[in-house]
């Protein structure tokens, strides 16, 4: 994988796309852990738009820019939802107590596990699409 885009993929905060009602919605997201090229995390609620979106339809994209010469990166995939205990205490920290009162079980926390199968880069003018 050209290094640019290992180095865009690196960052700590990713735009998040979703679809609602046909309609694309984008947000920036803290990304939690990441697993090679084509697997992040995300900590999130269950009672977020977001999650919301996904739980009806799980198409997603992540995507992630640098500069000062502009380069772009978009993933292609799908997001999951994960209430997995074990995923759950490797993402936890003391601090998300100050978001989830109840701790690592609290009803709201949930884990976004987002798999790329494309992606496409932009730089200088020019597009590469590949595949993970």
């Amino acid at each position: 994988m050209n290094k640019h885009i290992e180095r865009m993929l690196n960052q700590k905060t990713a735009m998040v796309g979703s679809v609602a009602d046909d309609k694309p919605c984008i947000k920036a997201m803290l990304v939690a852990r990441r697993e090679g090229s084509a697997i992040f995390y995300f900590d999130s609620n269950h009672g977020s738009q977001r999650v919301a979106h996904w739980r009806q339809n799980p198409a997603a994209c992540l995507y992630f820019t640098s500069g000062p010469i502009y380069r772009g990166v978009m993933l292609t995939g799908t997001m999951e939802i994960i209430d997995d205990m074990e995923t759950k205490k490797i993402h936890w920290t003391p601090m998300m107590k100050n978001i989830y009162r109840g701790g690592i079980t609290d009803p709201d926390y949930c884990i976004l596990k987002f798999t790329a199968t494309s992606g496409r880069y932009y730089h200088m003018y020019e597009s590469t699409n590949f595949d993970l």
